[in-house]
């Protein structure tokens, strides 16, 4: 296991780079410390592939350096690393039983027999492959060699880390969420460094104890699944957790202490007045708030906005509401709903769950 810290860390595959288009990775610090879980969460695209390849070593960064517990492998190729690698598609030998299969990776190592046993054994019960470690591989599901695909980036207890590139896309869903729940298992009985790379929020939110959220080459927020659903810092993190995601309005400006969402205005707090005080003339200001914390007043009141209603969709544990406000869509997460379409309502913000954006970042 190990302590991994990106120093400046940036990639371009063109010569070169100018400007942040040119860059397939974005300048950044980070640190993962020693034994934890980690996701990296974005579009496809968004760059955290070549991320994680540059940590395992597959990629050579164009700018920085990786250190593992200090020391610089930069330069030093995948093998010298000490990491294991699972990838989206099973990399298995067919022709081994599923226990060679978990044991190649040990014996490769010099481990003595009765060793390579135990580990197998243990790691095959985790897995929950116990039944089929004298079976050859070639005639297992797809489902079951992804298993052993995980069981051989486990089986090491003396790696640096642990990546995963999206390892769960050709798991059965019932299976893939099955798995999610047994790699945390995992992970607390074993403490292993854990990077897991995926485009599925559902994956990284249950997975990890820290979300990495990247779009375009950029790492725009770290954070727990509750930082992330109830604080995003970023406009894009607010738009791609949730489901659905964030309302985000577009505001003309603050007057009279409020922000102004077309002929409406929403009163700031005290908190976020002084914030948007000092917001660039020019900026562009973004509300923004979760569907969840969204409320409808029984009529006109000073802190309560007209809409009209859209849509509304019953989902069983709650109704799905949508709203008409000055041009945007608002999404409303309701116990309760008496709305009629193309009715007017009467929504409030919460002070204290809406959020305030400029150029996308948040200030308050």
């Amino acid at each position: 296991m190990a302590r991994i810290e990106l120093i400046e860390l940036a990639h371009a595959y063109r010569p070169n780079p100018s400007e942040p288009t040119d860059y397939a990775l974005r300048p950044m610090t980070k640190t993962w410390d020693d034994g934890g879980a980690y996701a990296l969460l974005g579009p496809s695209g968004c760059g955290k592939t070549t991320l994680l390849n540059i940590i395992s070593g597959l990629v050579r960064p164009s700018h920085g350096k990786v250190l593992f517990d200090g020391k610089d492998v930069t330069n030093l190729p995948t093998e010298a690393r000490n990491i294991a690698q699972v990838f989206q598609f099973p990399v298995i030998y067919d022709t081994m039983t599923v226990a060679d299969n978990l044991a190649f990776p040990l014996r490769n190592r010099g481990w003595k027999e009765p060793e390579v046993r135990k580990r197998v054994q243990q790691i095959a019960e985790m897995l929950e492959l116990s039944g089929d470690l004298k079976h050859r591989a070639s005639g297992l599901s797809v489902d079951a060699k992804q298993k052993i695909s995980l069981g051989r980036g486990l089986v090491r207890p003396d790696v640096a880390a642990v990546l995963f590139d999206e390892p769960l896309t050709v798991i059965d869903p019932h299976l893939k969420w099955l798995l999610r729940r047994k790699l945390k298992e995992i992970h607390h009985e074993l403490k292993l460094s854990l990077i897991y790379v995926t485009h599925d929020q559902v994956e990284a939110l249950t997975f990890a104890d820290q979300v990495v959220v990247m779009t375009q080459g950029e790492v725009v927020q770290t954070g727990s699944a509750q930082a992330l659903f109830e604080e995003p810092e970023h406009t894009f993190v607010g738009y791609f957790i949730g489901n659905p995601g964030m309302n985000l309005l577009d505001c003309k400006g603050v007057r009279d202490g409020a922000a102004v969402i077309g002929a409406n205005a929403v009163p700031l707090s005290d908190q976020a007045k002084a914030a948007l005080n000092g917001a660039v003339a020019g900026s562009k200001l973004t509300l923004g708030i979760r569907p969840e914390f969204v409320e409808i007043a029984a009529g006109p009141q000073a802190d309560a906005v007209q809409a009209s209603v859209v849509a509304v969709r019953n989902m069983g544990t709650h109704y799905l509401a949508e709203f008409a406000l000055n041009g945007c869509k608002v999404n409303a997460k309701l116990r309760s709903c008496d709305a009629v379409l193309g009715a007017k309502a009467w929504l409030r913000f919460p002070q204290e769950r809406t959020l305030y954006y400029v150029n996308d970042k948040r200030v308050a």
